[in-house]
Formats: structure tokens, sequence, C-alpha cells
């Protein structure tokens, strides 16, 4: 009952999302740091997906670790719990990454993170839309507007493109959308599983068959190093805790609720670059503030009033006393 509290309090809803969106912005900076430590080029496409194979395999050992320790039992999936598992890590970890590391290859960063910023939009459609888990309104809709709006401002740069190739942008909205199908199954499948036990699990294997194909494709870590160990370990926490989190907040909340709070890890990012990047300049600006703006309206828009509303989001209508 403490643990419910603690997960669906608005205030405490708010703290623990804003940590997953943080340690999630930091890994913007610190993969590109990760990778100048090893030695992987920029166009190194099955190189960066080793790095990240090796990431979430690791993320996948330290989430079932921290999780086992603490029930003081090893964590393994109920028998008719593995076919979850399995579809979770085709879309969170395979779909999702191996699409946005092949794409990032042929797109600028940038356009890549206002793709990203339509997760949230996209996550909520389908979770409205298709898996009829929560009422699509137009509060959720102008939240998302709102949001995306910041994610786009803080990546705006002068002169931008707005080409568009399968191989490149197209690539990065299918890793999008796998992000968003992942997040609505999470709400589904964590009723029926632990959602610590469905994390560690589809990290490790997802990571696995990023690391199968990588090898497969003759890629390599060129250096390794302590600096790069450390900072490959660092991202994997990273990812074994905020997801962990994040996957136990989508349990007891509705997904509009919390996904919302991921249009704040793109701006994070910036931020987080300009610190650890020597990007300062690009960074802390006025159309910085202006996005971060934009992005807290937008997830207070579709988190206004939420007590007063159900799990679907519709408000509760009352009577006036006679």
């Amino acid at each position: 009952m403490k643990e419910n509290k603690i997960l669906t309090g608005t205030v405490s809803v708010c703290g623990l999302a804003m940590i997953c969106s943080i340690l999630w912005g930091s890994a913007f900076p610190c993969v590109k740091i990760g990778y100048e430590f090893m030695g992987i080029p920029a166009d190194g496409a099955n190189q960066q997906i080793l790095f990240a194979g090796l990431r979430f395999f690791l993320a996948g050992i330290l989430a079932l670790l921290i999780g086992s320790a603490g029930r003081k039992k090893i964590l393994v999936p109920k028998r008719e719990s593995w076919p979850l598992v399995v579809k979770l890590s085709a879309f969170q970890t395979v779909f999702q990454y191996l699409f946005f590391y092949l794409g990032l290859a042929h797109t600028s960063g940038v356009k890549a993170s206002i793709i990203e910023g339509t997760n949230a939009f996209m996550a909520i459609l389908i979770a409205s839309l298709i898996f009829r888990q929560e009422k699509l309104t137009a509060r959720k809709i102008a939240g998302c507007v709102l949001g995306f709006g910041g994610v786009a401002l803080a990546n705006w740069q002068q002169g931008m493109d707005f080409g568009f190739r399968i191989e490149g942008e197209g690539f990065i909205f299918l890793a999008t959308l796998g992000y968003a199908i992942a997040s609505v199954l999470v709400k589904d499948y964590s009723k029926k599983e632990d959602p610590v036990v469905l994390s560690g699990w589809q990290f490790a294997l997802g990571g696995l068959v990023m690391i199968v194909w990588a090898f497969a494709w003759g890629a390599e870590i060129p250096v390794i190093n302590g600096r790069g160990i450390a900072m490959l370990l660092y991202l994997a926490m990273v990812s074994a805790v905020a997801f962990s989190l994040w996957s136990a907040l989508l349990k007891y909340n509705p997904v509009s609720k919390i996904t919302v709070f991921g249009l704040m890890y793109p701006v994070f990012g910036v931020i987080l670059s300009g610190l650890l990047l020597d990007e300062g300049a690009q960074a802390f600006n006025g159309k910085t503030i202006a996005a971060l703006i934009l992005v807290s309206a937008g997830i207070l828009a579709v988190n206004w009033k939420q007590k007063s509303r159900g799990q679907d989001g519709v408000r509760s209508i009352r009577r006036p006393a006679r």
C-alpha cells in the first residue's frame, strides 16, 4: 500500500519521472563521451550497435542483481511471462535501438532529437486508440503539442533542412514508434509480472540480440580502457534504474500521465550536453529556457486536476448541491 502511494501521488510521481528524465537526458552526452573513450567513429553504426548491446545487456544484469538482492531471491519470470519478456524486448530494446542507431547514421542528431519528441504523443495515441487503456482528450493532445514544440525549439538550428529519407528520418520515426508501443505494453504486462523482472530480462535479452547482430557484421570495440568501461557501466546503470522506475510508474498510472514526462529528457539532453561537452553557448540561452517552459506547460496540461479524473482521464462530473 505504501509503495502504491509513492508511485501514484502527484508530487512523488513528478519527482520520480523527472529523475528518469534527467538520467535519460544524461545519456545523450555520455554516449558521445563513451564513443570517444572507446574510439568508436560517428559513422560506425554497427560498432555503435555493439556498444548499445553491451550497455543494455549489462543494464539487464544490474537490474536483476539489484532486484534480486532487494527481494532476497533470484528474479526469474513466471513460465507464462516469457512471451511478454520477448515481446517487450523486441520493441523496447531491439526494434527501437536498431532502427535508432541505423537511422542516426543517415541523419543529424538534431533532427533525430526532434523526431523523438513525438514519442509521448504516439504513446498516448496508441494507448487511447488501439489498446483502449484511456480516453484521448483535447487536453492531452494540447499538452503533447506544447511539449513537442519545446523539444523542437530546444533542438532547432538555423538553416536546418526538412529532407526526409527512409533510411534516416524514417528509421528514427520507427524507433520512436517502438518506444511508444513498448510504453503501452509495459502498462499492460506489469499487471501480470514484476516490472523489475520485465526490465531486467528484456534488457539482457535485447542487448544479447544486438551484440550478436553487431558481431555478425564484424563489429568490434576499437579501444578498451578503464574510462570507457566506467562510462559503459554508468550508461548501463542509467538504463537499469530509469527504465525499472519508469515501468513501475506506468504500472500504477495512466500512460499519458507518465509518458508526457519523456518530453523532458531531450531538453535535459541539450542542457547536460552543454555542461559535459562544452556546448554552453548552444545549451544555456533563451531558446532553452523557452523550451523548458513549453515542455513544463505540456506536462501540466496533461496532468492538471488528475486526482479528479479516473484512470481513463475523464473528469468526474459532480452535480451541484441543491
